[in-house]
């Protein structure tokens, strides 16, 4: 079985020359907010997406840039750079992803760094997606919808790893039931930034949207049933290497969980890692899907896939190990 030492990606991003045009406004207008007038005769773009033209400052009236809700009357000249329709398709890009498994019905990879599973709102640039579709050919299934070619589980953006992409639509839906069912082996190692007392634990705590940043999830008493086991495998100073055992799926659920028990991963900001005085933030956090097993959704074949470290990941164990 191959396996790849990828771990971070060139974030290119796609981009096309912003090219101003020239909208007169139409008779029957008098003083509306510019931002609704353009809605109404843009019906490809919303006031929220036509929001960006304006925050960039690239409304103009005159020659002077306006704000949303400047008047607008009929026979005015407005100038302005729409902003980028929403993408209604992946195209594929080569992204070098290398292919561990590949056949008919599946294919798996190893996620980079800095990588977003597939398209969302906001999201500008590659995904994996994009790379996938470039490396299987395009033939992934649609059984998700056409923004998410294939995709039957998801990665964080600065999680590395093991991922599998379904590419006929019945290998699609027996996998999606074997996720829900549990069927999937996942292990993760993370670094943590303290080091836990205990060889092993487990944490069986609920976990949901955060009530105020529903960007975050976090241990809500009425949330979802998550089970994450966890097990020390190296002792680094005042840190950790910890495999963790997902026994649920639930959005940042390893990430939640060790924060919860006191053991935020190196470089989450978000779940409560801090750097410590003198100490250097980390550009992203440390978390690798470093195993992934499962039974072949058409043949019923077990399968079984490792993936090393990456080489950022190693270089910061290495880092904190001369250091300790």
């Amino acid at each position: 079985m191959r396996t790849s030492s990828r771990s971070s990606i060139n974030s290119t991003r796609f981009r096309v020359v912003p090219e101003s045009i020239q909208f007169l406004v139409p008779e029957g207008v008098e003083r509306q907010r510019a931002d609704v007038v353009l809605a109404e005769n843009f019906p490809n773009f919303s006031r929220s997406q036509l929001q960006k033209s304006f925050d960039r400052g690239q409304v103009f009236i005159g020659g002077e840039k306006v704000k949303k809700k400047h008047p607008v009357d009929t026979g005015d000249v407005l100038r302005l750079v729409l902003p980028t329709p929403p993408p209604t398709s992946v195209e594929p890009v080569d992204l070098g992803l290398e292919l561990l498994y590949d056949d008919e019905h599946l294919a798996v990879t190893v996620k980079p760094c800095g990588l977003i599973t597939h398209p969302g709102a906001g999201i500008e640039g590659p995904t994996l997606c994009h790379g996938m579709m470039h490396a299987t050919g395009g033939e992934l299934s649609r059984a998700s919808g056409d923004l998410r070619p294939g995709v039957v589980h998801r990665l964080d953006k600065e999680t590395t790893g093991l991922i599998a992409f379904a590419k006929t639509d019945e290998a699609f839906f027996k996998l999606v039931e074997a996720f829900s069912s549990r069927s999937i082996r996942k292990e993760y190692l993370a670094l943590v930034s303290r080091c836990p007392e205990l060889d092993s634990g487990s944490v069986k705590e609920p976990i949901d949207r955060h009530p105020v940043n529903r960007t975050r999830m976090a241990v809500i008493e009425h949330g979802k049933p998550s089970h994450t086991d966890w097990q020390v495998v190296e002792r680094i100073g005042d840190n950790a290497l910890v495999r963790c055992f997902l026994h649920t799926g639930r959005t940042h659920q390893i990430r939640v969980h060790l924060s919860h028990i006191g053991y935020p991963i190196v470089g989450d900001s978000t779940y409560g890692y801090r750097p410590r005085e003198g100490e250097e933030a980390p550009s992203h956090f440390y978390l690798h899907a470093a195993l992934l097993g499962l039974a072949h959704p058409i043949t019923g074949e077990d399968l079984l896939f490792e993936a090393p470290l990456p080489e950022a990941f190693e270089a910061e164990l290495d880092k904190r190990r001369r250091a300790s």
